[in-house]
């Protein structure tokens, strides 16, 4: 059984992050875009940085930024990955900018919209292409049709992000063979408020899967249908 990595995305107080490196997180994820419920400043990131324990992987997300802004989370924040909602071309010259893993946040709509090649990228990230009217390019806690996964061949390691709960994050690690999840909504009790017991309860059932070598399903009626998109996020 291959171990599942798990990311806790949107922490904003000392007790979810205690909870999720307690639990066995493999990283944290702080937001510093504005729209967001979950956005911090660079200040309020830093005070949780510094309480992270060693080996609990920091990662910082914007959206769109210039390198000012990368910059000015940086000159504040210890970070170990970006993961960035931008071009592909973006987000090389990022990486060979600052120096740091890059994650590629990418939403899947259609089979095309599954990438080819990393493209500078260490990491792609994989979720819901958000709505029209959305705010937000992600966390709004709806996932894509996982069956568009079937035959893809992943240029880069991933995570599977968009609608994961408690409930449902076995199933999906089992479905779509993800080797790494990204759960932000759905361990919150409210936009933006982390619950302890439902990230321990999430990276328990993360790890209770088994994610094979060769995890992709074959053969019609190998994937659920997703749901209708949620609110939240």
């Amino acid at each position: 059984m291959a171990r599942v990595e798990v990311k806790i995305c949107g922490v904003r107080d000392p007790g979810a992050l205690d909870a999720a490196a307690e639990a066995g997180a493999d990283w944290v994820g702080f937001v510093f875009f504005p729209p967001s419920p979950r956005h911090l400043s660079p200040a309020q990131a830093a005070g949780l940085v510094a309480r992270a324990p060693r080996g609990l992987g920091r990662v910082g997300l914007l959206v769109e930024p210039a390198d000012a802004d990368v910059a000015a989370v940086l000159d504040v924040v210890g970070l170990d990955a970006l993961q960035v909602y931008a071009s592909a071309a973006r987000v090389a010259a990022l990486r060979a900018r600052f120096g740091l893993p890059v994650w590629h946040a990418i939403g899947v709509s259609t089979a095309a919209d599954l990438p080819a090649g990393a493209r500078g990228a260490d990491r792609l990230v994989l979720e819901a292409r958000p709505p029209e009217d959305a705010t937000r390019p992600g966390g709004n806690a709806a996932r894509f049709d996982w069956s568009l996964l079937r035959g893809w061949t992943p240029p880069a390691p991933w995570l599977l992000a968009g609608g994961l709960t408690p409930e449902n994050v076995a199933g999906a690690i089992r479905d779509t063979g993800a080797r790494a999840v990204d759960v932000s909504s759905g361990v919150e009790t409210a936009r933006g408020v982390k619950d302890a017991g439902l990230i321990r309860t999430f990276i328990a059932a993360a790890r209770s899967a088994d994610s094979s070598p060769n995890p992709l399903p074959q053969g019609e009626g190998a994937f659920p249908s997703p749901p209708p998109l949620a609110g939240g996020g």
